[in-house]
């Protein structure tokens, strides 16, 4: 049977890696904690624009219910106001 021998490195292992390499390491994950924290707060700015569209549509949902009842149509011409009538009832103004 053959015997295999051990080669033993005497070369110390390094503990550290170099302090540039070290820089650059930070640097990276800093800029990416950075733009995490950018991304949460623009969805965050998002959510809180999606809430007040859904309130906008709300107000223009009663708007338009105004507007029925006193008119008999929502359609108003939002450059100049005025009433864009059905057919049938552009007669009875």
């Amino acid at each position: 049977m053959a015997t295999k021998e051990k080669i033993v490195d005497l070369k110390s292992k390094p503990e550290k890696i170099t302090d540039e390499q070290l820089k650059k390491v930070q640097n990276t994950v800093n800029g990416i904690n950075r733009a995490q924290l950018e991304i949460g707060s623009m969805e965050l700015r998002k959510h809180e624009m999606m809430h007040q569209i859904a309130g906008l549509r709300d107000e223009l949902t009663v708007l338009q219910t105004e507007f029925e009842k006193e008119y008999g149509t929502y359609d108003i011409n939002l450059d100049d106001g005025s009433i864009n009538w059905p057919k049938e009832n552009k007669d009875e103004k």
